[in-house]
């Protein structure tokens, strides 16, 4: 399985809004899009996903920004996998003209494994991926951006 770039996108989101930040502010779409060089008009239908999910806060204007909502040690990756991929089987298989799909065992076999990436996935928060070295990282880089709006 592969997952899309979009929950790609929205799960870099969600670790970098993760770490704990002194000052409270929001994080700005232009900030992240560019910390990860993602279009922002890309990361701006992400974050759109996020927010209907209920897990950012995503303010417009001068001093809004992104926030995480959700507790990053009770979100599980299965969960947001399940909303940014969606839960549609692997192969479809009911728009096939397939000889073999009386008989066939691959659509249930594909929907088990899938089944258990989910699973997998169910058993790491957004705590678990977002801390140590890399929640380490997003604060480096979250600086060195603050300082350059600076210079």
């Amino acid at each position: 399985m592969r997952i899309t770039r979009f929950s790609d996108i929205g799960l870099r989101v969600l670790i970098y809004l993760a770490q704990d930040r002194a000052s409270g502010a929001p994080v700005t779409a232009g900030e992240i899009a560019t910390q990860f060089n993602v279009p922002l008009n890309h990361l701006v239908k992400v974050v759109a996903q996020l927010a209907r999910a209920g897990w950012i806060d995503a303010t417009r204007g001068r001093n809004g920004g992104l926030v995480l909502r959700a507790d990053a040690k009770r979100l599980r990756i299965g969960a947001v996998l399940r909303e940014l991929e969606g839960d549609a089987e692997l192969v479809d298989c009911a728009g096939l003209d397939c000889q073999l799909q009386r008989n066939c065992i691959l659509r249930g076999a594909l929907a088990a494994g899938l089944r258990a990436f989910y699973d997998a996935m169910d058993g790491y928060t957004l705590a678990d991926i977002a801390q140590g070295k890399v929640g380490e990282q997003v604060l480096v880089m979250h600086r060195s951006f603050a300082r350059a709006l600076q210079h």
